[in-house]
């Protein structure tokens, strides 16, 4: 992978996190028009990279409310904090669960199956507009919401369901305020991102000779600075009620990545 590349898979990754149009699905699109299958190892890397850069920018943007919680839990404050806290780790278990029995199957789902891709974008459209039609909401986030949230998010592991659209779509269809709605798919992905690194860099998934350095650094720097962007954008857009133009690309996108896997 050379540096023009890492840059523009940086970009993609950093916007397509946070924009509810599915990262995993538009680098596999984007992999498969570079005509490059990437060796095994360096891929990971890559992944690995990108994804370091985007959970470093949600941690960016949403640093005062990340303090807050580390202040109350580290001075053991019962209260929000710590309530809000519980709820993100009940949410995890899901997509825990999910990474730890089915990794090998999700990864061939990786392997440039572009219409079921396009398959899944369609998917995330059909999501995304049902959540637009919903009425500002009101209602608290509780436990049962926190773990249903948790399930949506592990179903969007699979490349094509954008799990930043599917997670705050179900949040707005469970008549969660859409602010709220949309600070909590963020930050309950932050523990998800770190650990699936930890557990890669345990394992001895990676190698300091998988991919050249300036690569990745280049990869890294436009995926966080692009991430930081898309994410303040994607808190307005969400309070806007403004997924339908979303719900229309990813239609669009799905149709014609259906239309070249076959």
């Amino acid at each position: 992978m050379n540096a023009i590349e890492a840059l523009i898979l940086g970009i993609v990754q950093g916007l397509t996190e946070f924009l509810p149009v599915s990262s995993s699905g538009h680098l596999e699109l984007v992999k498969a028009l570079f005509g490059n299958d990437y060796q095994n190892q360096q891929s990971l890397m890559v992944t690995i990279t990108l994804h370091a850069a985007t959970a470093w920018s949600t941690i960016f943007v949403f640093r005062k409310d990340i303090l807050k919680i580390l202040s109350d839990l580290l001075t053991f404050k019962k209260g929000k904090s710590l309530d809000f806290s519980l709820k993100i780790i009940l949410s995890m278990i899901p997509a825990v669960f999910v990474g730890l029995f089915f990794e090998d199957f999700i990864a061939s789902l990786f392997d440039g199956k572009i219409a079921l891709v396009g398959a899944f974008l369609i998917f995330t459209a059909v999501l995304l507009y049902m959540a637009d039609r919903v009425k500002q909401g009101d209602q608290p986030l509780n436990y049962v919401k926190a773990l249903s949230i948790g399930f949506i998010q592990a179903v969007a592991i699979l490349p094509g369901i954008s799990r930043s659209g599917a997670t705050i779509a179900l949040a707005v269809l469970l008549k969660m305020d859409r602010d709220q709605a949309a600070r909590f798919s963020f930050l309950m992905v932050i523990p998800l991102i770190l650990g699936s690194m930890a557990k890669s860099i345990i394992d001895g998934d990676l190698s300091q000779e998988s991919a050249s350095i300036l690569p990745l650094l280049l990869g890294f720097l436009s995926a966080f600075v692009s991430g930081v962007f898309a994410c303040r954008w994607m808190v307005a857009l969400v309070k806007k009620s403004q997924l339908k133009y979303f719900s229309l690309y990813c239609l669009a996108v799905g149709s014609i990545a259906i239309l070249i896997g076959f």
